[in-house]
């Protein structure tokens, strides 16, 4: 059995529903967005948005994914993501012809919502979504943001050669029935270890003998959740499945992807076992030689700390926290960044800096120094 369903007792206790051979749709892609019109009204643009802009003649414009900032005068109160950005057309804002009305081609999906919205809201643009995302502008209204969406249709899993624990064998015998809520796929390592974690819903299209006989079940979830990895994340996962990495520079072959998958299975890592106390003190050496992208940077560093597949942060919000302690190494210490060359040439024009001032390479460094971390680049 290479899975396990679960979820969480009122008293925050695991309890089994049943276990699992296989998994078939683990892996899929995101299903598309319908297209879009959207206005950004009133925009200052900048970074990114404003390079565009300048190239009115250009066709297909990308800014790829953009993100939406909705404040009001004093904190953020949604995030929106316009993913695969395209400038359709710009004009010069009626009020003011220093500003412009954008019109933009987009994905739109709702990511946050922390507060009502505001009777006059404002608007800030980041070009990117993940790492290194960049200050693009800022605008009075976003025409079309708000309008109403239909949820996408789920995107169904089928659990295969399981073994139904109470109470998920009332789900099987009377699927259409059946009305939970969600469950957490657990995902063994052939030693029997979790190695990643997904939240799937519960509700039961249908339950049938298995293809692996002897009295198992493949059973059709309708919902199989929408944090699954992409297939571009298998090998990776496979690599995993051999138990947690024991040898540096493991994740160096994969690209900037697979260097992303590598670091999302690190984030259940550094859990397990509990984690130690913080050391502090003593020199640490970072190998920078494959070090060409921002997860690869993070690879490396949590690496350096704390050793093969360990987790340090995964993002700069998520890095800088980890800085701050309770994950196994906390400053005072000595950083040796060797071959730091590579980073600093294949992130220079990776810039998060809201005043464009620094690469993400020279903030990283700018952070560890500013933490209490002594770094010596060679």
């Amino acid at each position: 059995m290479k899975y396990l369903l679960v979820q969480e007792d009122e008293d925050g206790v695991e309890q089994l529903w049943g276990r699992c051979a296989g998994v078939e749709g683990l892996f899929v892609d995101p299903v598309p967005l319908p297209r879009e019109i959207l206005t950004l009204r009133g925009c200052s643009p900048d970074g990114l948005l404003s390079e565009v802009l300048a190239e009115p003649d250009v066709s297909l414009r990308s800014l790829g994914d953009v993100a939406v900032e909705v404040r009001d005068d004093q904190q953020s109160v949604q995030w929106w993501t316009l993913l695969g950005a395209v400038v359709v057309a710009q004009q010069p804002h009626p009020d003011d012809p220093a500003r412009y009305d954008i019109v933009l081609g987009a994905g739109v999906r709702k990511d946050e919502s922390f507060f009502e919205l505001p009777a006059t809201p404002r608007f800030e643009l980041f070009a990117g979504t993940t790492v290194a995302a960049a200050r693009a502008g800022r605008c009075s209204a976003v025409d079309g943001l708000f309008e109403p969406r239909a949820d996408p249709a789920p995107v169904p899993m089928e659990l295969i050669g399981c073994e139904a624990a109470e109470p998920l064998l009332v789900g099987t015998q009377r699927p259409r029935r059946w009305t939970r809520d969600r469950a957490d796929l657990l995902v063994l390592d052939r030693h029997g270890a979790v190695m990643a974690s997904r939240t799937v819903g519960l509700s039961i299209t249908g339950a049938r003998p298995s293809v692996l006989g002897d009295g198992l079940e493949d059973i059709t979830l309708t919902d199989g959740g929408d944090d699954r990895p992409s297939p571009a994340a298998r090998p990776v996962w496979s690599e995993w499945y051999q138990g947690p990495p024991t040898a540096p520079n493991m994740w160096a072959p994969y690209d900037a992807q697979g260097r992303a998958a590598w670091l999302d299975l690190t984030t259940r890592a550094w859990r397990v076992p509990a984690p130690r106390p913080d050391r502090s003190g003593g020199e640490y050496h970072l190998d920078g030689r494959f070090v060409t992208d921002v997860p690869g940077l993070h690879c490396a560093i949590a690496e350096a700390l704390l050793g093969p597949g360990r987790y340090f942060g995964r993002e700069w919000n998520a890095f800088s926290d980890c800085l701050s302690g309770g994950f196994g190494v906390a400053p005072p210490f000595t950083l040796t960044w060797h071959d730091s060359e590579v980073a600093r040439r294949a992130l220079a024009d990776v810039v998060e800096d809201p005043e464009g001032r620094l690469s993400y390479f020279e903030e990283v460094v700018e952070r560890l120094e500013r933490g209490g971390v002594t770094v010596v680049l060679r």
